[in-house]
């Protein structure tokens, strides 16, 4: 994994990022880490992997909080906001990584729950915690943020309505969000090679991922993607908020 932010440049920041013991959540909280910032690891059930990864970076200077937290559970997003107060006062930067609805078990409501009504809910519970010149981002895909206007295939489209249902919740907060200096960016991408999503895709879809491939020309990696997550959050806010990372030719408008 290759350095994205220069060294030092977020120095005592705090970055706290949602879903983040594994994947593409573990790869952007080490490059806040690895630019200097004290960073918190959100998990939901896979707390070795998340300790794991704050020994690591902890090793590189700087404070590592490992917190889980239920999305959906209200009193757990409290939770886990009153240890990130009680160990560094406030929030810099704060990623909506976390997402869902493919697992199997699940309410029939239960991708609304997460990718809709919990990112909305940890964003007005850190709220009290940003500083004036933090900046918010949101992890979405190109499925996702185009589901409007070019469809997805059947097994995702559930994922991709909800997930574009918490983006535009979250759109209606920019004015509020602006006018306390905070900056706030969509980060859509397409298909992202290794990820649990793309792997659920595949099972459920066999050459799924192939064809999303030789159909974009490239699809971007883990790491390669979590830079770009990484980057918007230090990068200015683009005019229309929204940061595509891959191709989007196939995709029709918003």
């Amino acid at each position: 994994m290759s350095q994205t932010l220069p060294s030092g440049s977020l120095s005592g920041k705090t970055a706290l990022v949602t879903g983040s013991s594994r994947g593409i959540g573990a790869d952007t909280v080490r490059y806040f880490a690895e630019a200097g910032a004290n960073v918190v690891i959100n998990f939901r059930n896979k707390a070795p992997r998340a300790e794991k990864l704050a020994t690591q970076l902890r090793e590189l200077g700087v404070e590592a909080l490992v917190v889980g937290a239920d999305l959906t559970d209200p009193a757990s997003v409290q939770a886990m906001f009153d240890e990130v107060k009680r160990t560094f006062g406030g929030l810099d930067i704060l990623v909506l990584n976390a997402s869902g609805g493919m697992e199997s078990g699940m309410a029939e409501d239960y991708a609304l729950l997460l990718n809709r009504d919990a990112q909305v809910n940890v964003l007005d519970t850190a709220l009290p915690l940003l500083t004036a010149d933090a900046r918010v981002v949101f992890v979405t895909s190109h499925q996702a943020h185009f589901i409007r206007t070019t469809p997805t295939m059947p097994e995702y489209e559930p994922v991709a309505l909800s997930k574009r249902a918490g983006e535009d919740a979250l759109r209606e907060k920019i004015p509020a969000l602006e006018e306390r200096g905070i900056g706030f960016t969509v980060v859509s991408g397409d298909m992202i090679e290794g990820t649990i999503t793309a792997t659920l895709l595949e099972r459920a879809n066999p050459g799924a991922i192939s064809a999303r491939r030789e159909d974009a020309g490239k699809l971007y990696n883990v790491s390669e993607f979590a830079a770009e997550v990484a980057r918007a959050a230090v990068d200015p806010v683009p005019a229309d908020n929204t940061r595509l990372v891959g191709d989007t030719d196939s995709f029709g408008g918003e």
